[in-house]
């Protein structure tokens, strides 16, 4: 009987150790996430608007707009890109024009003017 109470606290031992484990690594992207965003916040854009640059597509996601666009970096500075062609995956080169910025100047919305 003694042995099934040592098995299973154990067992719940273990569970708290994976839980704390898995825990830790998501606290560590938030940080990670914040002090980019921070630090972003600290720099002045690397883009004009107005201006045309070349970038990968690193994913697509869904716009504030509700219109699918395509996220990609230029020296670190994250555009949303509209009006890109469905044709387009990631990892693609694109070309796009930077129309304005968010309220804190730490990303970029774009409209797609070509591939690379």
């Amino acid at each position: 009987m003694e042995l099934i109470w040592l098995a299973g606290g154990a067992g719940v031992l273990v569970l708290l150790l994976v839980g704390l484990l898995v825990w830790r690594r998501g606290s560590a992207d938030a940080r990670a996430s914040e002090r980019a965003h921070n630090e972003a916040r600290e720099r002045d854009p690397p883009v004009e608007i107005g201006s045309t640059y070349e970038f990968g597509i690193t994913e697509f996601t869904d716009h504030h707009s509700g219109d699918r666009v395509a996220v990609g970096k230029v020296e670190g500075f994250v555009l949303f890109t509209e009006d890109v062609p469905s044709s387009c995956v990631e990892g693609d080169a694109i070309r796009a024009k930077v129309t304005s910025f968010n309220r804190e100047h730490t990303s970029a919305d774009a409209t797609y003017v070509g591939s690379v």
